[in-house]
């Protein structure tokens, strides 16, 4: 709920439900995966976000504020995972066949860590990451860097000759749209964007690209939002 930008943004409505709703549903729908954990913080105004968790049936985490990389790690030792799937909780067009994709290239090439947001060619805001539960515990133990704290994954993609690094690409490049959310721009795209979709979270990532083809205008909303760097912290 303390995002700086747009502060209580996982929570606000996009078109028939909450953000985290649509995040915490399109997830469930990879068939890859075993569960859903929403992993938040221990602030107070947090309560609201493990409500709406619960609400959605979904696993919670919670642990620090500011050192995300400690909250991931505490996680997969609490519920004793292999693996982690981190999917960010402001991309509410997250689709669970990209989640399947790059979890079946982390197991098929036994990677440490996959990701489909190394080379950017998916719209940004599908981003998915599969990460090792060794590789998490090895970045949680030696990660000393503010951003890779923060961020989670940098010290693993920063170290391509310790760890296995895996990078998932689009069969065509569709980098220029932007489905995430970071700012009220953000916000207006996308429920444009799922308004056009009919306002649920059955269509697929395909189909929000046609749509956003068809109306360039709507992509044209958050056109100038300029994304925060790593070291923006």
């Amino acid at each position: 709920m303390g995002s700086h930008r747009l502060p209580g943004k996982v929570l606000m409505p996009i078109g028939d439900q909450t953000m985290l709703g649509h995040v915490v549903r399109r997830t469930r729908r990879a068939e890859s995966l075993d569960g859903v954990i929403v992993a938040t913080t221990l602030q107070p105004e947090d309560d609201a976000v493990v409500r709406e968790a619960e609400r959605l049936d979904a696993e919670v985490f919670r642990g620090s504020e500011d050192d995300v990389l400690d909250r991931f790690h505490g996680a997969a030792r609490a519920f004793e995972l292999d693996a982690v799937v981190r999917i960010t909780a402001d991309c509410p067009l997250i689709d669970p066949t990209i989640v399947d994709r790059v979890v079946a290239e982390f197991l098929g090439r036994s990677a440490d860590y996959a990701s489909n947001a190394l080379e950017r060619t998916y719209p940004r805001g599908l981003d998915t990451e599969v990460i090792s539960a060794e590789a998490l515990a090895a970045a949680w133990r030696e990660a000393d860097r503010p951003r890779q704290r923060a961020h989670v994954t940098p010290f693993l993609y920063e170290n391509p000759q310790r760890f296995r690094i895996v990078s998932v690409r689009a069969d065509q490049d569709r980098s220029h749209l932007r489905w995430t959310v970071d700012t009220a721009a953000d916000l207006e795209a996308v429920r444009a964007l799922v308004a056009q979709l009919g306002g649920g979270d059955g269509h697929d990532w395909r189909a929000a690209v046609e749509a956003a083809e068809l109306r360039p205008e709507l992509t044209a909303i958050n056109r100038e939002v300029r994304q925060k760097e790593l070291d923006e912290l």
